[in-house]
């Protein structure tokens, strides 16, 4: 299958804003506010506070829904860099996310991180201020935790949503180089976390584990006459999906050895690798992206 003309499936769907709201943006944030910036540790960063409200949140437009207060319940202000920006609500009961963006647009969400937990997903934030409201989708209120993070979209804890796809458009969470045949050090390598919120077997049923939406990491290759291997090395089981220059996915769960994943090309195409490094199950996990000729 091929999703290069999918947009991606983060399910925050932006919202012209009518000209005033039972909303106010200018009160002040219930649970407090934050300034971060890009590369912000802790990752994540975490807010308690219940979620709800007594205003309708569909008066924003679809896909709004939900119940929530006048005033944001959490103010969060963003210097951004070059990685996305996930916003994610959890609790027991079925929560819903509205978020006004430095943009002044609304963006919207109800069960996108798996199950009845809400993902507002930014994969080329801007600066600014971001104003966040947790509904819940039944009325009333219930305890929740929001998660702000630039790692995952699945609020920092794996598990295996099963919302989204993975968007070929969207910027390389761990950056992109440009690699041509012949290339040196040989391995080139790069660290990163494995995991993210979707199932990979939304690409194919051949591919495996728990992937991001925005892929790891993206390589701009210039072919010669050697083979090209993908590869991971971790302490934990890895699986590796690639979108190739052809268009076409490449997945692999243990070719590289133990729980190590491979995707080789005998002859490779010149252009662009998408790379996703997935966890076949359980949590995110640290690994190491390998690029080799020699393999």
């Amino acid at each position: 299958m091929l999703f290069r003309s999918i947009i991606a499936a983060t399910a925050a769907v932006l919202l012209v804003a009518p000209a005033a709201h039972a909303q106010d943006t200018s009160a002040r944030a219930t649970y407090g506010s934050v300034r971060l910036s890009s590369g912000f540790t802790p990752d994540p960063h975490t807010v308690s506070l219940t979620a709800g409200g007594s205003i309708d949140a569909s008066n924003l437009g679809s896909p709004c829904t939900g119940s929530i207060a006048r005033a944001p319940d959490y103010e969060l202000t963003y210097d951004a860099g070059s990685l996305p920006l996930y916003i994610v609500a959890s609790a027991s009961s079925d929560t819903t996310l509205v978020v006004n963006g430095p943009d002044g647009l609304w963006y919207c969400d109800d069960d996108s991180n798996g199950g009845t937990n809400p993902q507002v997903t930014f994969n080329t934030p801007r600066s600014g201020t971001y104003d966040i409201w947790v509904g819940t989708f039944g009325g009333g209120t219930a305890s929740a935790t929001l998660t702000i993070t630039e790692l995952t979209g699945d609020g920092g804890g794996g598990g295996g949503g099963d919302g989204g796809y993975p968007d070929t458009s969207a910027r390389a969470t761990y950056g992109e180089t440009y690699l041509s045949s012949g290339f040196t050090p040989d391995p080139h390598r790069v660290s990163l976390t494995a995991g993210g919120s979707i199932q990979a077997s939304v690409v194919s049923s051949s591919c495996r584990g728990i992937i991001a939406v925005a892929p790891d990491y993206q390589i701009t290759y210039t072919a010669g006459s050697l083979p090209l291997a993908i590869q991971t090395q971790s302490g934990s089981d890895t699986t590796l999906v690639v979108n190739a220059p052809d268009g076409q996915w490449y997945c692999d769960d243990d070719s590289g050895g133990g729980t190590n994943a491979q995707v080789y090309f005998s002859k490779p195409s010149s252009g662009v690798y998408d790379i996703w490094v997935g966890v076949y199950s359980g949590s995110n996990n640290p690994a190491t992206l390998l690029v080799t000729e020699v393999p």
